[in-house]
């Protein structure tokens, strides 16, 4: 009994010092097991969560280099338009506009071909499907990007010198606003993740303390009490020594 006493008395003391109840599960088998699972989701939740940020980083990081590339095609447009004016331009006017149209597209091959999230290019068609794993057991959404090169937008040998169209560039850039959109639904779509994550792990983590958190007044109140027990047999224990000490003093006088 007084072993067993013992025993409670040190599992009510862990209990009050780490604030957990299940020390072990012994204190509750079927609580334990519905915890340990719990918080394996809160661990995917909170892992998933992580990844999505990531992959809403790297969005951003594609977002802003095309925002680049737009803006150069956009000068590009501008250039075309004042080339297509035959009526003034000489040769050697609309050879110096080729010069600058050049430079830009340099510019766009540069960001097409050195944009990198973590060492990985994004923009110059290598990429692929990038997998977010966003959910907690390892669900999620594939990542596209698209292929922002010259080649792909169909620019590679733009020259104004010669015969040109400008629908050439219009198409370029309506190719760019198609794979800004996708990148845009993409991270609105990771953002919804990133909320649902976060709330779930709160709600499962308030579950879970309900069943590992210790009520502190209940278990100091169990502690008095075994304390009490314990005094109590302590005192029962002398109490029938005294009883045996007397009947040995009679028998022997």
């Amino acid at each position: 009994m007084s072993s067993i006493s013992n025993v409670s008395g040190s599992s009510y003391y862990s209990q009050i010092a780490s604030g957990v109840k299940l020390q072990s599960a012994a204190d509750g088998a079927s609580e334990l097991a519905i915890a340990e699972k719990e918080n394996a989701q809160i661990n995917g939740l909170n892992m998933g969560q992580r990844n999505a940020e990531d992959g809403k980083s790297l969005l951003n990081v594609a977002d802003g280099a095309m925002g680049g590339i737009a803006d150069n095609l956009q000068r590009i447009r501008e250039l075309a338009v004042q080339a297509s004016n035959t009526a003034i331009l000489s040769d050697e006017d609309r050879q110096m506009i080729q010069d600058e149209v050049e430079q830009l597209k340099q510019g766009i091959s540069d960001i097409a071909n050195n944009t990198e999230f973590n060492k990985k290019k994004l923009l110059d068609g290598s990429y692929g499907d990038g997998y977010i794993a966003s959910g907690p057991n390892g669900s999620g959404m594939t990542l596209d990007i698209g292929d922002s090169t010259l080649k792909a937008l169909g620019i590679e040998d733009f020259d104004v010198t010669g015969d040109f169209s400008i629908q050439t560039i219009d198409d370029a850039l309506s190719k760019v606003s198609s794979n800004r959109s996708v990148i845009g639904a993409q991270s609105n779509a990771l953002d919804y993740t990133i909320s649902y994550n976060s709330q779930a792990s709160i709600n499962l983590t308030s579950a879970v303390s309900k069943l590992e958190d210790a009520d502190i007044a209940k278990v100091a109140s169990e502690l008095n009490k075994q304390k009490l027990l314990q005094s109590y047999q302590l005192m029962m224990q002398k109490k029938q020594q005294e009883q045996e000490r007397q009947r040995f003093s009679i028998f022997y006088s």
